[in-house]
């Protein structure tokens, strides 16, 4: 039986079934505007002249539509650099949080160290702590590294360290390593498999769901951070596609920052509708056990 908010006797009484109808297609077109206006403005905007995207009020249309602002974008702002620069960080960063973040999981799940429930509850707090207010003891801790006194500025391993210590993901899988029946474990175990056999030829198989959903969420927070790359990666050699478009802005007429903007967007949109059934997925994969 489906269950409504409104009962179905009601929606059967006179126009309740329209009002309903009416109601929910105006909620859904609401939100749906919210979300896409957006994106709209910018597709559009990087076909207006400059003139025509500084307008009050804005044009709904480009009068006259310029797809070579997307050409010049590209060959101004130096894209293909600054997209490849993106795509190594991004590429690391899910190489070491895959690894990294996945052992920790694995270790608080099933190996059970001890005070592991101490150590996860004081990883989950970490949560609560604003972003804003951990940047500068990470910004301090990456000038000069602790112990070896290494300044790791301009290196990518000032990306990739600090989104390794990830505590939503490795509670995420750490949440799905509980689902995986221990009986399934202790024939392993009988087998004579090591705790490393058993991660690499058990549980990582089963975990694809869960692994996609990691790769999706470590892709697009470098791909769309900004603060974090602009404070570490100074140099024009370095610059993410975010931080080299800002740079870029104050002496580019802004049609031409605004189709940047789009060609930087395109990656990480078609990347979610690729994988969008892999987020939802992996996040109710485990939620439930039979």
């Amino acid at each position: 039986m489906t269950r409504t908010l409104i009962a179905e006797s009601q929606l059967r009484r006179g126009r309740g079934r329209l009002v309903y109808g009416l109601l929910l297609a105006g909620v859904l077109v609401g939100f749906t505007l919210i979300f896409i206006g957006p994106l709209y403005w910018m597709v559009t905007g990087a076909l207006k002249s400059g003139t025509e995207i500084a307008q009050t009020p804005p044009t709904l249309f480009p009068t006259d539509p310029q797809p070579q602002n997307y050409a010049d974008a590209w060959s101004r702002l130096n894209l293909a650099k600054l997209l490849f620069n993106t795509f190594y960080y991004a590429l690391g960063a899910l190489l070491f949080q895959l690894v990294l973040d996945t052992a920790a999981a694995y270790a608080l799940s099933k190996l059970r160290p001890r005070f592991g429930n101490a150590i996860l509850g004081l990883m989950l707090a970490t949560l609560m702590i604003p972003a804003m207010v951990l940047i500068i003891p990470q910004y301090v801790t990456v000038i000069d590294l602790p112990l070896v006194h290494l300044s790791l500025l301009d290196s990518p391993f000032a990306i990739w360290l600090p989104a390794v210590a990830n505590a939503f993901n490795i509670f995420l899988l750490k949440r799905f390593f509980d689902s995986i029946p221990e009986d399934l474990m202790s024939a392993a175990v009988m087998d004579g498999a090591t705790p490393l056999r058993t991660l690499w030829s058990i549980v990582l198989p089963i975990s694809r769901p869960i692994l996609g959903v990691v790769s999706i969420f470590a892709v697009t927070a470098v791909w769309k951070d900004f603060l974090w790359p602009k404070l570490v990666m100074p140099s024009p050699e370095t610059r993410t596609v975010s931080v080299g478009i800002y740079a870029f802005s104050g002496g580019t007429p802004m049609n031409i920052v605004v189709a940047a903007a789009v060609i930087a967007a395109v990656p990480t949109v078609v990347f979610f509708l690729i994988f969008q059934k892999s987020i939802v997925s992996g996040l109710t994969a485990g939620g439930l056990k039979e």
